[in-house]
């Protein structure tokens, strides 16, 4: 008999439910300026270009005339969806219901499809004109020769996230007159370039800074600039593109926020629970000058979660 005894033994698996490690919050909304739209397309800014101060053409001359010029950002709308199905028949064979998980899953993946659209907005081709018309809008690529610092900066092979590079970042800013005594500027960077940055001397020691960089062994602003950490940016050849930006450089237009909808699809065999979560929303960057890359070299893999 007691040998026997193996064919009772029982499985036990735990009721609890709880998302698997991934991004759930936005790491890039409330750093950039946002606004809501209507329509196929949006202007959220219109550029008065600088003028010039004229010699006049003699005494008691006619007034000449100098006109200023104008033109407009363009931002475009992208819609996206998430549906997702609960089996009433599944729910049946199951000891606790799901349906509350279903909604905090979806809405981790509208936070990072938010900071998604803005970190492919940072470096994408942006759109300037007048007209509503596509095809008579000026196309405006990122100039990596004007905006961007080179992974080998100040070193004879590439490097992480530097103190020279964060030097260069702040003088290319003031090149381009942004003001960086009144613009928030935000860094967004990956967790190798928080460790760079952590063992750096000149970032953590006192000696080198008036005040505390480290909050509860977290860098979260250094040389006048505020860091996020993200693992959504792009790398390639083992290097990343790090995003450096003013809040008025770089612009979210949300059409319609998250909605979640949760309905009963009486269409579907066995009555399934739908819940449906969806967005439209679309992000430019809005002056060239305001954003900046900087090139980190990178061998940490690309983020976990889809």
């Amino acid at each position: 008999m007691s040998a026997n005894l193996i064919n009772l033994f029982t499985t036990q698996f735990s009721t609890n439910l709880e998302l698997k490690l991934q991004q759930q919050t936005s790491m890039l909304r409330g750093r950039v300026t946002e606004g809501s739209h209507v329509g196929r397309q949006a202007s959220p800014v219109q550029y008065m270009n600088p003028i010039k101060m004229q010699t006049p053409a003699g005494r008691f001359a006619p007034i000449g005339r100098v006109d200023t010029d104008f033109t407009r950002r363009w931002v475009f709308p992208a819609d996206k969806d998430l549906p997702q199905l609960v089996d009433t028949f599944d729910e049946l064979r199951t000891l606790n219901d799901p349906k509350s998980m279903y909604p905090s899953n979806a809405s981790a993946a509208v936070a990072r499809e938010w900071d998604d659209i803005l970190i492919a907005a940072a470096f994408a081709t942006a759109y300037t004109g007048v007209g509503s018309d596509n095809a008579a809008l000026t196309s405006e690529t990122f100039s990596t020769s004007d905006y961007q610092i080179a992974s080998t900066f100040g070193a004879s092979a590439a490097t992480g996230l530097t103190v020279p590079k964060l030097v260069e970042l702040k003088r290319l800013f003031r090149k381009n007159h942004v003001d960086l005594d009144t613009e928030q500027v935000t860094i967004v960077a990956g967790s190798q370039q928080e460790s760079d940055l952590l063992n750096s001397a000149i970032v953590t020691s006192r000696d080198f800074n008036e005040k505390p960089v480290l909050v509860d062994g977290k860098v979260t602003r250094f040389m006048g600039f505020d860091f996020v950490w993200s693992e959504r940016l792009a790398t390639a050849s083992n290097v990343r593109n790090v995003i450096a930006f003013a809040k008025s450089g770089l612009y979210l237009g949300v059409w319609k926020d998250m909605t979640n909808i949760i309905s009963q699809r009486n269409d579907l065999t066995g009555h399934p629970w739908q819940i449906y979560t969806m967005m439209t929303a679309g992000a430019t960057r809005l002056m060239p000058g305001k954003v900046m890359s900087i090139l980190c070299s990178d061998t940490s893999a690309v983020d976990i979660t889809p």
